[in-house]
């Protein structure tokens, strides 16, 4: 029975102080780094077959897999790291407080921008030395791909080929891949996954450090879905 285990990353510094944090590069709290450990506890103890890795190219993400993989004695395992695997990016309110911009533009907007599938945060200038063409991590995908800002949806289309393409096939081939990621990323995998209609997706909350179990039949249709405790 193929398998598929879904992380989103352990708590990270600007999940803690409640900022918008994107694209931009933060890392784990200490309270994250001990997410991981129990998250690398619980798929020790269902013994999975975990043979293959994916994960983003942020420090969050990427930190979170190595306490994985040290903790279980799999530190040999291949990893791949790549761009579409990253959380959302939330344009120019990136940095900024959720509380205080809920005072500034009201919660109904920030409620929008959050939430709203369709819905595009303010773009972060060019200009701007956060945004990803000046990043050398990037210089390999083409500057057109490279948000200024992105919807949920967005998020989705830019998840969804990096699926066909990289994860798909290697549960096929008959390996059993963790995505270790984020939020939105995520949701956008459980999205295509679960059939999930866009006015219902926004809702749903994915908890860091936990992680989610995906069995499928043999045509990759998934038979249950289920966080391991």
């Amino acid at each position: 029975m193929p398998q598929l285990v879904l992380l989103r990353h352990g708590q990270s510094v600007w999940n803690r102080d409640d900022r918008f944090t994107g694209w931009t590069d933060v890392d784990l709290t200490p309270q994250g780094v001990e997410e991981a450990h129990r998250a690398a506890a619980l798929l020790a103890g269902h013994d999975l077959g975990i043979d293959v890795c994916f994960t983003s190219l942020l420090t969050r993400a990427i930190r979170t897999l190595w306490v994985v993989l040290d903790d279980m004695r799999a530190m040999w395992l291949p990893v791949e790291r790549h761009w579409r695997l990253n959380e959302r990016h939330y344009g120019a309110l990136q940095g900024l407080n959720k509380a205080e911009m809920r005072e500034k533009a009201g919660a109904e907007q920030v409620h929008a921008w959050r939430r709203g599938f369709a819905v595009r945060p303010p773009a972060l200038d060019e200009e701007n030395e956060t945004w990803p063409g000046y990043d050398r991590r990037y210089a390999g995908v083409p500057k057109a791909q490279l948000p200024r800002t992105e919807s949920l949806a967005d998020t989705v289309a830019r998840v969804l080929p990096y699926w066909f393409m990289r994860i798909e096939p290697a549960l096929m081939q008959g390996s059993t891949p963790l995505v270790v990621a984020h939020g939105n990323s995520l949701r956008g995998l459980i999205k295509h996954l679960d059939g999930i209609p866009d006015d219902d997706i926004s809702g749903l909350e994915i908890p860091t450090g936990a992680p989610l179990l995906y069995e499928f039949d043999d045509s990759l249709k998934p038979r249950r879905s289920r966080y391991l405790d």
